[in-house]
């Protein structure tokens, strides 16, 4: 499409499904109503999809885990050597040997350490990086319907916070699992070896750590859900605000935006203290069950070494493998937490990722070659809601290099027409052809390179005046976008900027006036040089000296093509071929300017309230 960046504009109330229907909430509007994970073990394998394409690189993570962890077992077993074989047997010069074996090992575990952690950063980031790229890939494909229903910020939240969970779980939790098991299978295996009846007492802790970590997780799940959907809704409540503050600050309405944030920001804290407070119960009751296997063991071992079933350096080893043993349990328990945060992060993002993109190309579609720019529409209809119809049976016939005008009041359907036309929605009964071809036979890529569109709420780029207007042709020379400013009128303003045609905008054109940045817009049309025009309000920010010498642009731009103009004030479309006046979804007269006047209906109304509302002015 010719000014693809100028988006769609978002359909006036009565044209569009009113309250956003499709906004979900969080599903706790207060504290205590939380929603379970829908399928855990399917958001598992699909982030394993992610995950497993580095499986190099996991591989080489595996062997480092496995040695990492048989060095710390290797510590406590030479702990025990030491005591029995050289402390109570007074061999100092066997104890600095082993002392300094147990600092080789000790120092080289802590090397493979970090290389565990610097490999797996990387194999992480990779794999955020293919994930965050898929999702916005997606976002991309997505239906301007999906957009229209759902807060942005909440959809940004998911590209950045839900996406940033997932992260920080895969950069630590994957290794720290394999670290876990691995370590455990160890240890256990270490003190069979040593001491089979130490060993089973050590295992006595064992069934109440699974049964907390199984009672606490059973909250922790649904709470890290409900925490980064209400996060979500805190965004966009952020979002709304920072783009609203102009109309926010020009009401006086400061107070109630204050409190529309606490109240969502109360609803993420609820959620999150929710969440957090039992996540954070975990790692106490583990630490405490782990210290009374520790008594048990110290209590058992004494014991043991009175019978003569152990000895004290067995002891001292069981001791630091029983800590070790423990702390793959509470690491696991804790990870557990972790993986749920995650989890609820992957379901929203996979949420997207699974959403229904923009219908494809049908398979024998063809491009949209040697435009003439005859448009027929015939019984069109379409809803934006069911049962709530926005087009009833809209027919008509746009010639090539015709001007169309569409006329009415607000939320009549004018823009729909366009969003129909451009496939940005598709309809639900009748046809719309294209020099005798129905739209949905089209490439659609094809179709939106020969529409050039200017839109009222003008949508510019973080960077300079040259590349926005450039973003209509991309291989556009300098000389041709300055060309096409000087045809837009925008020339002048552009060069007493700070460095011209340099200047850098900010986010959305701030820096500039509505009109100046309706300028731009119109220049990056020109520049695309459309096969079919589309002008929603383009002049409706533009004062009246300025808008003639647009309005003298606009007639060379529409020469030999065929435009569609949406206006309000109907003194800019009396040159047009044909004013369609559309009222309620249906077109309730047609004809020209002069034409339409003599019926003395609903248009000639139309204009008598508008010639009588400015001719005081005038006067």
């Amino acid at each position: 499409m010719a000014n693809r960046s100028n988006g769609s504009k978002q359909p006036s109330r009565s044209d569009s499904p009113s309250g956003r229907p499709g906004m979900r909430r969080g599903p706790m509007m207060g504290v205590g109503a939380f929603e379970r994970a829908e399928n855990p073990r399917g958001t598992l394998r699909r982030l394993w999809g992610y995950l497993g394409a580095q499986r190099a690189s996991l591989v080489l993570v595996a062997v480092i885990v496995v040695v990492r962890s048989a060095l710390g077992v290797a510590g406590p077993y030479l702990l025990g050597v030491a005591i029995d074989d050289h402390i109570l047997q007074n061999d100092l010069p066997g104890l600095s040997r082993i002392a300094l074996l147990m600092l080789a090992v000790y120092g080289l575990a802590s090397v493979v350490h970090y290389g565990e952690s610097y490999v797996m950063a990387g194999v992480s980031q990779r794999t955020v990086r293919h994930l965050r790229r898929d999702l916005f890939d997606k976002l991309q494909s997505l239906p301007l319907r999906y957009f229209d229903t759902r807060a942005h910020g909440e959809t940004m939240s998911r590209l950045t916070n839900d996406v940033d969970t997932i992260s920080a779980v895969l950069s630590m939790g994957v290794t720290q699992l394999m670290s876990s098991a691995v370590t455990l299978l160890m240890v256990a295996g270490t003190m069979l070896a040593l001491n089979w009846r130490l060993a089973l007492v050590s295992l006595i802790t064992l069934p109440a750590m699974a049964a907390l970590t199984r009672h606490i997780t059973r909250y922790t799940r649904r709470g890290f859900r409900e925490q980064q959907a209400s996060l979500g809704k805190l965004n966009g409540v952020i979002e709304e605000t920072i783009t609203g503050l102009p109309v926010i600050k020009s009401m006086a309405r400061e107070e109630d935006a204050i409190q529309q944030f606490h109240s969502a920001n109360l609803e993420f804290r609820a959620a999150a203290t929710f969440a957090q407070t039992y996540s954070g119960l975990l790692g106490p009751m583990s630490n405490m069950i782990q210290n009374m296997g520790l008594a048990i063991v110290a209590g058992a071992g004494g014991l043991f070494t009175l019978l003569g079933y152990a000895t004290v350096g067995t002891i001292a080893s069981f001791v630091s493998y029983a800590r070790q043993f423990g702390r793959p349990l509470n690491m696991m328990a804790n990870l557990y937490n972790m993986l749920q945060s995650a989890l609820a992060g992957a379901e929203r993002v996979f949420e997207i990722m699974d959403e229904i993109p923009e219908p494809e190309d049908l398979p024998d579609a063809r491009p949209l070659d040697d435009l003439h720019g005859d448009v027929v529409f015939e019984d069109v209809c379409f809803a934006y809601t069911e049962n709530v119809p926005v087009l009833r049976n809209v027919s008509f016939h746009a010639e090539s290099g015709q001007t169309i005008a569409l006329v009415g009041p607000t939320g009549a359907g004018k823009t729909t027409v366009v969003n129909l036309l451009t496939r940005f929605y598709d309809i639900d009964a009748g046809s719309i052809r294209i020099d005798g071809v129905d739209l949905r036979d089209l490439q659609m890529a094809s179709l939106r390179q020969e529409l050039g569109i200017v839109l009222q709420d003008t949508v510019l780029f973080a960077d300079t005046v040259m590349e926005n207007i450039r973003y209509g042709r991309l291989d556009a020379t300098d000389e041709e976008v300055i060309e096409a400013a000087v045809l837009a009128n925008a020339d002048h303003f552009i060069r007493r900027l700070p460095q011209g045609y340099d200047t850098k905008l900010s986010e959305q054109g701030g820096n500039l006036s509505q009109g100046q940045r309706q300028l731009l817009a119109i220049a990056r049309v020109m520049l695309a040089d459309p096969g079919i025009l589309v002008l929603d309000e383009a002049t409706s920010s533009i004062d009246t000296r300025t808008e003639q010498h647009i309005q003298e642009a606009l007639l060379k731009l529409m020469e030999g093509r065929t435009a569609f103009v949406i206006a309000h004030r109907l003194s800019t479309i009396r040159n047009a071929d044909q004013v369609l006046v559309i009222d309620d979804g249906q077109i309730i007269e047609r004809g020209t300017h002069q034409g339409l006047l003599k019926m003395g209906g609903f248009y000639h109304r139309m204009y008598m309230s508008q010639f009588k509302a400015t001719a005081p002015q005038a006067a």
